[in-house]
């Protein structure tokens, strides 16, 4: 018991519980199944690529070219819509081109990275911007509505299983699917000792470069995931409507317990550092706050959870060092 009250996600947990306690107060309305649900789906697409970006994160790398990324796809799906057929086709279709072509733009990326050894803050710039200048071109900044969409996606898009949304039940596999990789996989684990130490994760026989290449070729597979959830939810394609996302997802990965130094994160962590972000901005919401104060808050947080990790991980090394010193 007590090693689980020292877990950092059962205080991220009770944040959300008090937060959410708090806010039944400010609005009757926050507590309803409908608003709960409306939160949960309204965050699926920042979900999915938390949970991606935790193995980043646990490689101690960072991917900022996440957003542009997934609206790339997104813009590729707008423009297939017109050669489909409009039947369950398309939909089977969606879900093997959106996810194969988001993961090859994330295997160029892992390929810079883990082969010619960029790092990575400065491979995943260059492609944020080499993608959003690409797709700004493309599109003439015009965005595509739902009179162009196959009516098979329409009826996808607003499909719900026992009254829960169909997006809600694509965050659970892409939960499980990714906590049992990273679990109960050898390429998982990999992930996790690299993170650690990757000098001695080297020595016991680890390729750290196909590790680097595996997370962000899947990084890069869950935006293409993504971009269908974005699509579906919206029923548009807008290319300027995730400008600045990656800093959102960033922020719930690191406020969900992962270390920025790597070797520690876990995906009901990023769900829960999710859950807190969306509370924390359907709370600002329901008071009337302005919305150009979320930008702030999301900023203080990263700021504030960065700096609490980099506090905690000196204290640990400087207890290390003693230690060292006394044997």
């Amino acid at each position: 018991m007590r090693g689980l009250l020292k877990q950092k996600e059962i205080s991220i947990l009770a944040i959300v519980v008090l937060m959410s306690i708090l806010l039944s107060f400010v609005s009757p309305v926050f507590f309803t199944l409908e608003n709960i649900l409306d939160l949960i789906e309204g965050n699926v697409v920042i979900g999915i690529l938390a949970i991606g970006m935790t193995l980043i994160i646990i490689t101690s790398d960072i991917d900022v070219s996440v957003a542009a990324i997934t609206t790339a796809v997104s813009v590729s799906i707008g423009s297939l819509f017109s050669f489909l057929p409009d039947n369950w086709f398309s939909i089977v279709a969606l879900f093997l081109v959106a996810p194969l072509l988001g993961l090859f733009i994330g295997m160029v990326n892992g390929y810079l990275v883990s082969k010619i050894e960029i790092p990575a803050i400065v491979v995943t710039l260059g492609t944020l911007n080499i993608i959003s200048g690409l797709v700004l071109y493309i599109t003439n900044g015009q965005y595509l509505n739902s009179t162009s969409f196959p009516t098979a996606f329409m009826s996808f898009a607003k499909f719900d299983l026992f009254g829960i949304p169909i997006l809600i039940y694509l965050l659970a596999v892409v939960s499980v699917v990714t906590w049992f990789v990273l679990k109960h996989t050898l390429i998982g684990r990999s992930v996790l000792a690299i993170g650690g130490n990757i000098q001695s994760s080297i020595r016991v026989g680890i390729d750290y470069k196909k590790v680097k290449l595996f997370v962000f070729a899947y990084m890069g597979l869950l935006a293409g995931v993504a971009a269908i959830a974005q699509t579906a939810y919206t029923r548009s394609v807008d290319p300027n409507g995730l400008i600045g996302l990656e800093l959102t997802v960033i922020a719930a990965v690191v406020l969900g317990g992962a270390n920025i130094h790597g070797g520690r994160g876990s995906i009901h962590g990023t769900l829960l550092g999710v859950l807190l972000l969306a509370i924390m901005q359907n709370g600002m919401i329901l008071a009337r706050i302005d919305t150009f104060w979320q930008k702030v808050v999301t900023g203080a947080i990263i700021v504030f959870a960065v700096s609490y990790d980099h506090w905690s991980y000196k204290r640990q090394q400087e207890k290390l060092a003693k230690v060292e010193v006394e044997v």
